[in-house]
C-alpha cells in the first residue's frame, strides 16, 4: 500500500537486504477484502440477501420491496413471503405512508370513526392521516378500514401525502381516468 523498498530478512542468519523501488500496489479488494494485505475494504457493503422468496431478482418491485422493509415501512406477510400479488387494506396502506413519514405523533387523540378503535395496530396512523388531509374516510363515521384499497384511492393518499402538487402536465392517455373523477389530478400529478 505504500511505495519504498522491500527490506528482506534470513531468518537463519539476520542478514538483510532491499530489493529495488517499488510504486505503491494499492489494494485489489474481492468480496471487501484486500487479496494483496488481507484488509478489509471500508467502503464495502455486503450484497443483502433478498428475504422474501416471492420477491424474484430483476422484478420491477424488488428494490421498492427491499427498500420498504429496510425502512422498516412494511414487512413481509410471513418471514419469507412478501405476497406482492396481494391486496392492501385502506388500514395498511394509511400505515405505509405514516412510517414513511417517521410515524409522527398525531395532535388528535380521538377517532371519529367507528371502525378505528385505540387498540389497533392503524389508530395513530388514520389520526395522522385525517391530520393531514391525506383521507376524511368513506364516510363521516367509517374509515373503510378493512376495504381494500384500489389503485385509485393509493394514489390520491399520495398526492395528497405529497401536500396535493398541481400535476406538471394536463395530458391524459388513460380512457379510465375521466376529468371528473377524485382521482384524476392525482393520477395526472402521478405520471
Amino acid at each position: 500500500t505504500e511505495q519504498g523498498f522491500t527490506t528482506y530478512t534470513c531468518d537463519l542468519c539476520g542478514y538483510s537486504y532491499q530489493a529495488k523501488y517499488e510504486d505503491a500496489l494499492g489494494h485489489d479488494y474481492t468480496d471487501g477484502i484486500c487479496g494483496t494485505c488481507g484488509e478489509a475494504d471500508p467502503d464495502y457493503e455486503a450484497p443483502v440477501e433478498p428475504p422474501f422468496t416471492d420477491v424474484p431478482a430483476g422484478a420491477y418491485y424488488e428494490a421498492p420491496v427491499l427498500w420498504a422493509v429496510e425502512n422498516g415501512i412494511t414487512s413481509g406477510v410471513t418471514a419469507d413471503s412478501f405476497n406482492p400479488g396481494g391486496s392492501c387494506l385502506r388500514a395498511q396502506v394509511v400505515t405505509f405512508l405514516w412510517r414513511a413519514a417517521g410515524c409522527p405523533e398525531p395532535a388528535i387523540t380521538t377517532s371519529r370513526f367507528t371502525d378505528v378503535k385505540p387498540t389497533d395496530f392503524f389508530f395513530k396512523p388514520v389520526l395522522w392521516a385525517v391530520e393531514q388531509k391525506i383521507t376524511s374516510g368513506v364516510s363521516a363515521t367509517e374509515f373503510g378500514s378493512y376495504a381494500n384499497c384500489n389503485r385509485a384511492a393509493v394514489v390520491t393518499f399520495l398526492w395528497r401525502a405529497a401536500g396535493s402538487p398541481e400535476p406538471t402536465s394536463t395530458t391524459n392517455t388513460f380512457t379510465v381516468v375521466k376529468s371528473a373523477a377524485f382521482f384524476y389530478t392525482p393520477v395526472l400529478w402521478a405520471v
